[in-house]
């Protein structure tokens, strides 16, 4: 019974690899992103108090995505 559903398991491991793949990629472009945007606001005195909260939920997307 395993000999015929290994090429389904096969395909679905190799769907589900380029989806967490994509996933983490999406994560870390999302993170810098939100790192840039953070540190934009930061330099205004009162996007501060928005950019602060941002570029820490960019790193901690960053980091995520990274491990």
């Amino acid at each position: 019974m395993a000999i015929l559903t290994f090429p389904f398991r096969l395909i679905w491991s190799l769907f589900s690899a380029i989806m967490e793949i994509t996933g983490r990629l999406l994560a870390i472009v999302i993170g810098v992103l939100l790192l840039v945007t953070g540190m934009a606001l930061t330099l205004t005195v009162v996007g501060a108090i928005l950019g602060v909260p941002v570029m820490i939920f960019g790193g901690l997307l960053l980091l995520r995505g990274l491990f």
